[in-house]
């Protein structure tokens, strides 16, 4: 079968198509044929010292959307010739094939009016964006969220926020100012144009917002614990914050780290088939029309070390998807 390879730990330009032999469905494993896979920029950012789970040449790609190929002994409540969609083991070889075996209990089946295109959009941002949101801020109407950035987890996070009906505030230039209003925004702040927290406070009424999601670093982390109301939390996905900024006993933030893919490493079963319900309600809602997938440009197989090159320039604004790696 056609693949993207990886021969050796590197950056995107080192990446080729080539061929290797079909994988076979083991016990316990369903064999997928893909239709379309997303580019995220982990799978480059991992490639550049690789994984030492990894057999060469190793494949790339998290995010899948196919159709159930074949399963293997011992599944049986997958069913041949089903649409699905998962967020992929990141030590396994992923989707940037022509087929990949993935663990059946984190698929999630592809609803009718949702495309394969779509389905693969969503996994590793969007449920990023909806993990930290639902399962671990447990936002919800009436409440109010800090939204550091609208890359790829900031896009869709500000969009089930505003279904949430919750205030949403957004960092972000002011170039992005009209998408985040689009988007569901209510307020945005350029973070490069004065006091981030100050103004938050100043949205609301002194009061600070009940949750934050940082998407930037730590320090950036740190400095938006002084955002948080009483009892607010903070969950972030690029560097965990400094509590001793904040005194003892006076805010009392929760903090959440959010780690999808360690469900595979360090999660149990209930962990990934958690990866799979919450797969299947953001699809739920761009079936539904409540959701945008944000695809900015499709791909060919081919075309994807130059896609990875454009994620490692940052601000793409949106989503790239490898559609049809047999074409």
């Amino acid at each position: 079968m056609r693949a993207l390879l990886l021969d050796a730990p590197g950056n995107p330009e080192t990446l080729r198509v080539g061929q290797v032999s079909e994988p076979v469905a083991g016990p316990g494993r369903v064999l997928v044929r893909v239709h379309a896979c997303g580019l995220n920029p982990v799978d480059w950012k991992v490639a550049s010292g690789g994984n030492p789970d990894w057999v060469w040449p190793h494949i790339p790609g998290l995010d899948v959307a196919g159709v159930v190929e074949a399963v293997g002994e011992g599944v049986t409540d997958v069913q041949v010739g089903r649409r699905v969609a998962l967020h992929h083991d990141l030590r396994r070889p992923g989707g940037m094939a022509e087929l990949v075996v993935v663990d059946p209990v984190a698929l999630a089946p592809v609803p009718d009016g949702v495309s394969f295109e779509a389905a693969a959009a969503l996994p590793c941002a969007g449920m990023t964006g909806y993990q930290a949101l639902t399962r671990r801020l447990h936002l919800h109407a009436g409440q109010s969220l800090l939204m550091t950035g609208l890359g790829g987890v900031g896009g869709y996070a500000v969009q089930v926020a505003a279904h949430l009906d919750a205030h949403v505030i957004v960092t972000a230039s002011e170039a992005k100012r009209a998408e985040a209003l689009a988007l569901g925004a209510e307020h945005v702040i350029d973070y490069r144009d004065g006091d981030v927290v100050a103004r938050v406070r100043e949205f609301t009424g002194g009061r600070g917002v009940d949750a934050v999601l940082d998407t930037v670093s730590a320090a950036s982390a740190t400095d938006n614990l002084g955002a948080l109301a009483f009892n607010g939390g903070l969950a972030f996905i690029n560097g965990r914050p400094d509590l001793t900024s904040v005194p003892e006993f006076t805010v009392s933030p929760s903090i959440h780290e959010v780690s999808l893919g360690a469900a595979y490493s360090n999660g149990d079963e209930g962990s990934r088939a958690d990866l799979s319900a919450m797969l299947g309600e953001l699809m739920g809602l761009v079936a539904a029309g409540a959701l945008d997938p944000r695809i900015v440009g499709t791909l060919a197989l081919d075309e994807v070390p130059a896609g990875y090159a454009r994620l490692k320039d940052g601000h793409l604004g949106g989503k790239l998807v490898m559609v049809d790696p047999a074409a």
